[in-house]
């Protein structure tokens, strides 16, 4: 067995602008938002807001097409499962449009050959890059990596911070959503979903971990 943690890649990959986006009419409705809101979007602090506002924007939603298979030939291996985990997405809630964050983990049978790993990040990163609710990025991304292995035996498990329950309604600072995703072997091997949430979860565990201390530092 195999586990593997990987952090979604750090060289940024140029985005092209996505059809339909007019950054400069984006702007001009942010300044009328702020008129909206009561406040000068000419005063000092807000003069640039519409503009970067609307770069952002444009930034988020250009994502391009889904990224493209990488594979390599393993031979030697059957069966053996692989987690990778620590992939930390922000993405958009489209009911309130405020942000929420999402910890990804992904397993997969290797089966004669091997997904290269920046993929996973990259395709965390890709469905995250729009509007969207938890429940259907988690089937986006299992469905996609479905089609990169050719087979269903995919397992996706993501837990959220939703800003949309963490700073408005109830606000309860604490709470998490977690959705998973079980296909193919998966869903009828009760092993092996025992062993996928088993390594998800200490991998998620180890990247809190990582990240208080980094915080005491």
């Amino acid at each position: 067995m195999t586990s593997t943690t990987v952090a979604p890649p750090t060289s940024a990959v140029p985005r092209q602008p996505r059809p339909g986006i007019h950054t400069d009419r984006v702007a001009d409705l942010i300044s009328q938002l702020l008129v909206e809101l009561g406040e000068d979007p000419q005063r000092d602090g807000l003069a640039e807001t519409p503009k970067r506002v609307a770069a952002w924007w444009n930034d988020f939603l250009s994502r391009g097409g889904a990224p493209a298979a990488t594979r390599f030939t393993e031979p030697q291996l059957a069966g053996q499962l692989v987690v990778v985990g620590g992939m930390s997405v922000w993405s958009l809630c489209e009911h309130h449009m405020i942000p929420m964050n999402l910890q990804v983990a992904v397993g997969y049978l290797a089966e004669g050959e091997v997904v290269g790993l920046s993929k996973f990040g990259r395709v965390a990163e890709h469905f995250a890059g729009r509007l969207q609710v938890q429940e259907r990025y988690t089937r986006e991304v299992a469905e996609h990596l479905a089609g990169v292995i050719g087979r269903e035996d995919i397992a996706v498990s993501v837990r959220g911070v939703h800003l949309c329950m963490s700073m408005r309604g109830v606000r309860m600072e604490e709470a998490r959503t977690t959705t998973l995703h079980s296909g193919g072997r998966f869903a009828t091997d009760p092993v092996l979903s025992q062993q996928f949430l088993l390594l998800a979860t200490s991998q998620l565990n180890a990247a809190r971990y990582l990240r208080a201390d980094l915080e005491e530092v």
